[in-house]
């Protein structure tokens, strides 16, 4: 009944996890996650550095330019003044006539904007003013015949007052702090709305201040724009580290989970036993923990799918055995021609149907063990009364012929074990009953229950002795396979199902214990009984208050 349908992409499988050893944990325990926070600050950190730069940047042309502008003022003041705009004599003042001529567009650099205030902050010369081009847009096409003009916009006209008014308060208090005698330098809006770098210099004949002249260069948007222009190559690289890092996730992270659900989906689909993929395997992150994970659940249920259809082939030849006896002697019965022979076909129908009863209890027994082994939860035992139950039980119980049970415990310190009290009691029960049914009946079946200290591991032993033929050597871990009913000669034939034993390996195993056979030896070498050895953990000792 095996399964011919095979692994996908087989390869040798990776190390269960008791063997891996464990690897350094990164970031919160997430390697990727450390990957992906990596990446995502890593473009942060781009723009972040690239903003800084850039601002510095930005901040050391306004600079400049508010240095370049002073010098440009500086050097318009002398040239007014040696133009004669201002006299000393009777007494000091400021030729507004003929400051006006000299501020023309052909004196100011093109997009720059002079004006110059009286000793009381009013405007007397503007190079706006006074310039000989025409300001002003195009005017657009001209509407047809008859159609009205379109209504005036008051909210706009409203805020570009507000705004106006906004920009000659700024400007008012850039002129009243340079007529206190110190030049003024900053950025702020003028009235059309635009950002300005302006600085104000006072007009003085020799130190008294008559004036003050403005300069302001409206070129400010430009520089942002060149500002918003150099950002650019960080932005890109930025973008640049973000592709990537999708990319990346999508390669290391997205196509790998793809392909463990496909191969999952395989094994469901049941076109593979288990999920094998040594490349995802072998990576040092939580997809090849998931992906060992993964083979090693697969394989287990690929291992216990192989069990199941043995255990049920091994089921059917097991109870063939019985019924083919007994559809014997039922063909046989008719035959049969005096009650000597009646009778002792009889016994064998009630002997094979004993066989097969027991046979189909411990099937049932071990069918439903896993899912009680899963179904309680472990808990604090003491051994010294659970054994002291189950061998009353056996003595209450006991019937003439029968081999007698005995309890000795070791002394009367309680030994306590964590488990599951229902299937360790089934181990001694099987336990026991495999010895009585090998012990003569004036035999015994003795159970000691002892702590061996030197055992770090398996402190707690529990040991089965009987007086029976014992085990043949070669047999002595045979006889923890299923079905194994080898019998030495002269023992009864349809007691045992050779499933007890099994059982007791599999929920001993199941509590971390270990189970052995071996045989008890007289004095002349013989074999005079067998022996099993159960080996427990011990439970830790309660806490103090």
């Amino acid at each position: 009944m095996a399964s011919d349908t095979g692994t996908a992409r087989a390869e040798p499988s990776a190390p269960a996890d008791g063997d891996r050893p464990r690897r350094p944990r990164r970031f919160g325990g997430s390697r990727l996650g450390g990957l992906i926070l990596a990446l995502n600050l890593l473009s942060l950190l781009i723009l972040f550095v690239g903003a800084l730069a850039l601002n510095e940047w930005t901040r050391g042309l306004i600079e400049a330019r508010q240095e370049t502008l002073k010098a440009q003022a500086e050097i318009l003041v002398k040239v007014l003044g040696d133009q004669g705009i201002t006299q000393g004599e009777p007494q000091p003042t400021l030729d507004y006539l003929r400051a006006s001529s000299l501020l023309v567009d052909t004196f100011i650099p093109t997009g720059q904007r002079a004006r110059l205030y009286d000793v009381d902050g009013i405007p007397v010369a503007d190079s706006y003013a006074v310039t000989e081009a025409i300001p002003g847009q195009p005017l657009p096409p001209a509407s047809p015949a008859g159609t009205p003009p379109p209504p005036p916009d008051k909210e706009r006209e409203k805020r570009t007052s507000v705004r106006a008014e906004r920009a000659r308060a700024e400007l008012a208090r850039e002129v009243e702090g340079a007529l206190d005698g110190q030049p003024q330098a900053g950025v702020r809006l003028s009235e059309s709305g635009d950002r300005v770098v302006s600085v104000s210099i006072p007009v003085r004949h020799v130190e008294q201040v008559l004036g003050v002249l403005t300069l302001e260069a409206g070129d400010v948007d430009e520089t942002i724009a060149q500002q918003r222009a150099a950002l650019m190559p960080f932005a890109l690289v930025a973008l640049a580290v973000s592709l990537l890092t999708a990319l990346l996730l999508h390669l290391f992270v997205a196509r790998p989970v793809m392909r463990l659900s496909a191969a999952a989906d395989e094994v469901r689909l049941q076109r593979a036993r288990a999920i094998s993929l040594p490349d995802l395997e072998g990576r040092k992150d939580e997809i090849g923990d998931l992906a060992r994970s993964l083979e090693t659940m697969t394989e287990t249920l690929s291992a216990r799918m192989d069990a199941i259809e043995a255990f049920a082939a091994d089921v059917s030849h097991e109870i063939k055995n019985p019924l083919t006896s007994i559809r014997s002697a039922l063909e046989t019965l008719p035959l049969v021609r005096t009650d000597e022979q009646r009778e002792r076909l009889t016994a064998l129908l009630q002997q094979d149907v004993r066989r097969l009863d027991r046979l189909i209890t411990d099937i049932s027994n071990a069918s439903r063990l896993d899912a009680e082994l899963n179904r309680d939860r472990p808990r604090v035992i003491a051994l010294n009364s659970l054994l002291a139950d189950i061998v009353s039980v056996y003595e209450a119980g006991r019937k003439p012929g029968e081999a007698r049970v005995k309890f000795a415990p070791s002394g009367a310190e309680t030994v306590s074990v964590v488990g599951r009290d229902g299937p360790l009691g089934q181990v001694f029960r099987n336990l026991i009953d495999n010895a009585r049914s090998f012990s003569p009946a004036e035999g015994g079946v003795r159970v000691t229950l002892r702590r061996d200290d030197l055992d770090f591991e398996r402190p707690i032993h529990v040991t089965v002795e009987d007086d029976g033929p014992g085990i043949p050597a070669e047999n002595l871990e045979a006889v923890f396979e299923r079905f194994y009913t080898s019998r030495p000669r002269g023992t009864a034939f349809g007691n045992n199902s050779g499933l007890g034993l099994s059982i007791v390996r599999q929920i001993v195993e199941a509590h971390n214990g270990r189970v052995v056979a071996n045989n008890r030896m007289g004095e002349d070498g013989g074999v005079i009984g067998a022996r099993f050895e159960v080996s427990l953990p011990a439970a830790a000792p309660p806490r103090r208050a």
